[in-house]
């Protein structure tokens, strides 16, 4: 698994979904649709999208790994 960082490709808004995308190996496209289903639900979603939104690193800002 890769490092969970907000990629500055495939975004569309913060990046939060390209990067969960990336971190657990599915397609962009499926994690948004998980998200979009996930809102129809009760629960604080978009807090959370809020919150890693502005708690994960950007790409560029990363620290560099071992």
């Amino acid at each position: 698994m890769s490092a969970l960082v907000r990629p500055r490709n495939g975004r569309m808004i913060g990046g939060v979904c390209a990067a969960l995308a990336q971190r657990f190996g599915t397609s962009t496209r499926t994690m948004r649709l998980i998200w979009v289903v996930s809102c129809l639900l009760p629960g604080p979603q978009f807090l959370l999208y809020l919150a890693l939104w502005i708690f994960l690193p950007d790409e560029s800002k990363a620290p560099a790994p071992w």
